[in-house]
């Protein structure tokens, strides 16, 4: 009965996750982004592949949702129709290709995409539209997760006091968390086995959130963004290598069993 909680990944495991869920509410509410691919980034190390994006945005949804949910006065509603739209044709684009990529390759991909985030700027163009800056960033959302930053970058063009663009912010990545965990249960995976810790995660991920807001004056900005970059860089790196292994080198294992045979 208690496997449930941790979804057969051991306590330890489960704790470094709930801790990691915590820390990356507390991040996203203090700086407006970057919670997301820490979080994406921990858990491609630790859950299998297969699993990483579906895991990662329902727990997303619940860290947005309450964060939202706490904001709500703030939402600017009148930007939400365009990018609703988007976000719909996107993910029905995405989620047509995702079932056909290898797991190495969607850590490879994960990895690769994290580091696009730490050195570089989400294109120019997502600023001017909001219906492309859905279909773009729901687009990828199904293969990579953590599309935060570009979906913050249509969000800071609009020029928006800061309680408002946090708010706006979590309104849209609600919204597309929630079509990709309806758009991943339509193509089958299992979510049910994860139940008990996604619960967890998100009520840890809730209670980041209400920190973060309490600590946000208290946080230097600079070498905060300067840690979080080196550690993204890390955990990106590592999965680029264990999706090489998994790809290049766990393909050649049979072919040199079957020589020797």
């Amino acid at each position: 009965m208690m496997e449930m909680w941790h979804a057969g990944l051991g306590w330890p495991t489960a704790a470094t996750l709930l801790a990691i869920s915590f820390a990356s509410s507390f991040i996203t509410i203090a700086f407006g982004i970057g919670g997301g691919a820490v979080m994406l980034a921990v858990l491609a190390t630790l859950l299998p592949a297969a699993a990483i994006v579906p895991v990662h945005g329902l727990v997303q949804l619940g860290s947005n949702a309450g964060r939202a949910a706490i904001m709500t006065r703030y939402m600017r509603f009148d930007l939400l129709g365009p990018f609703a739209l988007g976000a719909v044709i996107g993910i029905l684009l995405g989620g047509s290709v995702v079932v056909q990529l290898e797991p190495g390759w969607i850590q490879i991909g994960v990895g690769l995409f994290i580091l696009w985030s730490v050195v570089a700027s989400p294109p120019a163009f997502l600023r001017r539209s909001g219906m492309i800056t859905g279909v773009f960033s729901s687009f990828l959302t199904m293969f990579f997760g953590g599309t935060g930053p570009f979906v913050a970058t249509y969000v800071k063009a609009q020029d928006l006091e800061r309680h408002a663009h946090v708010a706006t912010h979590a309104m849209f990545m609600t919204l597309q968390h929630l079509l990709k965990t309806v758009a991943f249960g339509v193509l089958g995976f299992a979510f049910s086995a994860w139940a008990g810790l996604i619960v967890l995660l998100i009520a840890a991920g809730v209670l980041g959130t209400f920190a973060g807001r309490v600590m946000l004056a208290r946080i230097d900005d600079r070498r905060f963004r300067i840690v979080l970059n080196v550690i993204l860089s890390l955990l990106a790196a590592r999965l680029i290598y264990a999706g090489v292994v998994d790809i290049f080198f766990a393909e050649a294992a049979p072919l040199a069993t079957g020589g020797r045979d």
